[in-house]
This record gives structure tokens, C-alpha cells and sequence, in this order.
């Protein structure tokens, strides 16, 4: 079974400018794509926007790059109990400004940004190793980060898969 990290490219509007801009990356914003295909799970960077599932269909869409990774039954069902304890939490902007101006990590317990809870979902599923993610020591969860991480997870992925 696998699962996609969608990787938002797209022109957007000022605010992915600004976070690609600030980010130094490609990408200004991050989902997580069920292995339906269809049901997409984060959180947008609206004032009101809470971590949420939507559905939708993109086909042949040029504004997303995506990632696959492998995933067990287990994994995937720690995944959807991660998303059922944080479903209807709100956007950290207090924590994503300060951690960046600041040489620590800010993080608010009950809130996120996009590419920060798809990161602390598949840690906790175990899908990408401690040793990758290291979240202890990241203040930048970024977009790109999590591009970088996931690439990493997924190489390490098909390194196993031929070694098998």
C-alpha cells in the first residue's frame, strides 16, 4: 500500500509566494494523499483552516510534484488515528514565524502547519526513521524540508526493495 505527499508548485496567490520566497523552495505548501487516491488530509494556511480531510482529483495538474512511500496496515492506521487526535486543530503561524526568527523551535501542543503535521504523522507512523526526521532538532519543517525528507525516505524505500 502507499501513500503520496502532494507538493503544492502552483502560482497560488501572495501567501505561497511569500513561503516560497522566505523558504528558499519550489514549494509552499504540502498534503498527505490516502492510498485512495482521493482523500487528501492537512491544513492550509487560512486563518480559519483546521488539520482536515478533503477529496479531490488531480490529473495531470503541473502544480503538484509528488512523492510516493510504502506503508503497511499497521502504519496506515497509526496515520488515520494521528489525524483523528488532531482533526479540527488550527494553523500555527505563532509557531512557524518565531521558529524562524528565533534559534529554536517554537510549537504550539494543539496546533500545525501543513508540512510540519505530515511530518509528525509519518514519524509517528514510523514510515520515515527517527534518524531522517530527527524532529528533536528541526526548528524548519518547511515545504521543502519535508520534499527533502520525503525524497530521502523514499530512496531509502527502493534502496531495501532492490536489496530484497
Amino acid at each position: 500500500m502507499n501513500i503520496k505527499i502532494a507538493f503544492y508548485k502552483g502560482k497560488g496567490d501572495w501567501k505561497n509566494k511569500l513561503i516560497r520566497w522566505w523558504t528558499k523552495s519550489p514549494y509552499s505548501h504540502a498534503e498527505l494523499v490516502l492510498p485512495d487516491g482521493i482523500t487528501w488530509l492537512s491544513i492550509s494556511p487560512l486563518l480559519s483552516s483546521t488539520v482536515a480531510a478533503r477529496e479531490k482529483k488531480v490529473a495531470n495538474d503541473n502544480s503538484w510534484d509528488f512523492i510516493e512511500l510504502g506503508i503497511d496496515k499497521e502504519q496506515y492506521r497509526i496515520i488515520l488515528d494521528f489525524f483523528e487526535d488532531t482533526k479540527g486543530q488550527g494553523y500555527d503561524w505563532l509557531g512557524m514565524l518565531l521558529s524562524q526568527f528565533l534559534p529554536c523551535k517554537i510549537k504550539h501542543k494543539r496546533r500545525w502547519y501543513c508540512s510540519e503535521w505530515i511530518t509528525y504523522a509519518l514519524r509517528i507512523a514510523n514510515v520515515i526513521h527517527w534518524r531522517i526526521v530527527k524532529i528533536y532538532d528541526r526548528r524548519d519543517l518547511s515545504p521543502g524540508v519535508l520534499y527533502s525528507i520525503a525524497k530521502e525516505a523514499n530512496e531509502r524505500q527502493n534502496e531495501q526493495e532492490e536489496t530484497l
